[in-house]
């Protein structure tokens, strides 16, 4: 299956919206964090994860011409996956975090 990243780069004078591509097995719906990072290692970004919520990555190396990677949409074909920061913020606070047997 494959997946269409929609990302802006972040530069100092302006932003770029780029589309990465990622190859993901049938049984996957989504990529993780290690696909995401090894399709921006591919496009040449050295990049680690800084804000899972966000999905934003900023660079390992100083000195790169840009500021910081941001993921706007995940394009599997399907059905266009769009992460929603207030939606996941707010079950969060419904959901218990501790799952303890009645």
């Amino acid at each position: 299956m494959e997946c269409i990243v929609h990302f802006d780069v972040h530069h100092k004078d302006g932003v770029k919206q780029l589309r990465g591509l990622i190859f993901l097995p049938e049984d996957k719906k989504i990529p993780s964090e290690k696909d995401l990072l090894q399709m921006f290692m591919e496009m040449g970004y050295k990049l680690r994860m800084d804000n899972r919520d966000r999905m934003i990555f900023t660079p390992t190396e100083p000195g790169s011409g840009y500021e910081w990677i941001r993921v706007r949409e995940l394009d599997t074909g399907e059905k266009t996956y769009k992460e929603d920061a207030e939606l996941k913020s707010l079950l969060s606070n419904l959901i218990p975090q501790d799952f303890r047997p009645i």
